[in-house]
């Protein structure tokens, strides 16, 4: 059974990920698949847009393969590293820049590549079931897929460095307030959107309003008093000061908001290293061109895979499951900063 499944429907291409059993985590050959189906169908004139789902009911995609590229990382294989990251990043931004309507339906777990895939749609549709999240720092990893630049022309003030630095969870409808969906249908009526715009006929001057009206009909209103937070978020993290300057700001709230304290815990046990590459990739990438920005995290993807703390941190988190990742340095003072700036050309 092929790990991707394509369906050519009367306006459309239907691109489905068919790998449930690894909640559809992408390897070389997937990714090989979807960027061959996507160009293919850049000079197919009958077809008008494309829609990107997954079966299982588990996720949309969980990210890539992360034991494959850890067993690359251990036995030293930077060829498998390099062509898959360079692969990863080249649809991605073949999604970004993709001249055809693109909807994405982001289900269930929807994390790292999968983010990757949804950030580059022009439209994308979650469910009250839906979980997004990067949440790379955890793993001794960052958040990549080029959201160190599309995070600041999504979100809401904060969001960019509070995403990225905690990998907080966003559920449904949470999804659509921050700026990373578009809707929000109930899971047991998606599959009737779905087979609804399969079976759309339109041409390419009514396309995008045909698609609009279908999925404005199966959406459900998103209401979510966040106020509170998100101001909170505005406050300690719309901000390029260092790490260090965050991590002092909550600790020194914690006391008297129980959000400073839970994600000062969050970004704590997440590798030194991790959290000050990603931040430099955040300070360096935003309002840059994707192509930069893709380029600068390619650096830092080949040179995190090859570092202890991603070897460490899978250990830890996936293989071992101990949750005791021992980071080398310890501390982010320790991190060298002018040799994270020279690798990604800071």
């Amino acid at each position: 059974m092929s790990n991707i499944i394509i369906r050519n429907n009367p306006a459309s291409l239907s691109i489905i990920l068919n790998r449930p059993e690894a909640i559809n985590s992408l390897t070389v050959e997937m990714i090989d698949c979807i960027t061959s189906e996507l160009k293919q169908a850049l000079h197919n004139e009958s077809v008008h847009f494309i829609l990107i789902y997954a079966y299982g009911s588990k996720g949309f995609c969980a990210g890539g393969d992360i034991k494959k590229l850890y067993q690359a990382s251990v036995s030293g294989d930077s060829n498998y590293i390099k062509e898959f990251y360079s692969k990863e990043y080249a649809l991605d931004y073949l999604l970004h820049t993709y001249p055809k309507p693109v909807i994405v339906f982001a289900h269930g777990i929807t994390m790292g590549g999968g983010m990757g895939i949804a950030a580059g749609a022009t439209r994308v549709v979650v469910t009250e079931q839906t979980v997004m999240a990067m949440p790379e720092g955890r793993i001794g990893f960052f958040p990549d897929v080029g959201s160190t630049g599309w995070l600041f022309t999504k979100c809401k003030k904060g969001y960019p460095y509070y995403l990225a630095l905690t990998g907080d969870t966003l559920y449904g409808a949470e999804c659509v307030h921050v700026g990373l969906a578009h809707n929000q249908i109930l899971s047991h009526i998606v599959s009737q959107c779905i087979a609804e715009l399969e079976r759309l006929q339109c041409s390419n001057d009514d396309v995008l309003s045909s698609i609009n009206s279908i999925l404005s009909f199966y959406s459900t209103p998103v209401q979510l008093s966040q106020g509170a937070k998100d101001e909170w978020i505005g406050q300690y993290f719309d901000t390029d000061k260092p790490v260090q300057c965050i991590l002092q700001s909550l600790e020194q709230c914690a006391t008297h908001h129980n959000l400073c304290n839970s994600v000062f815990t969050r970004i704590a046990e997440r590798s030194p290293t991790s959290l000050v590459l990603t931040h430099l990739l955040l300070k360096v990438n935003k309002g840059k061109p994707l192509d930069e920005v893709f380029a600068r995290e390619l650096k830092a993807a080949i040179f995190m895979t090859q570092h202890h703390d991603y070897r460490e941190g899978v250990r830890a988190r996936l293989i071992d499951k101990d949750n005791k990742p021992e980071w080398q340095p310890s501390t982010i003072d320790d991190v060298d900063v002018d040799k994270l700036c020279e690798v990604i050309g800071a």
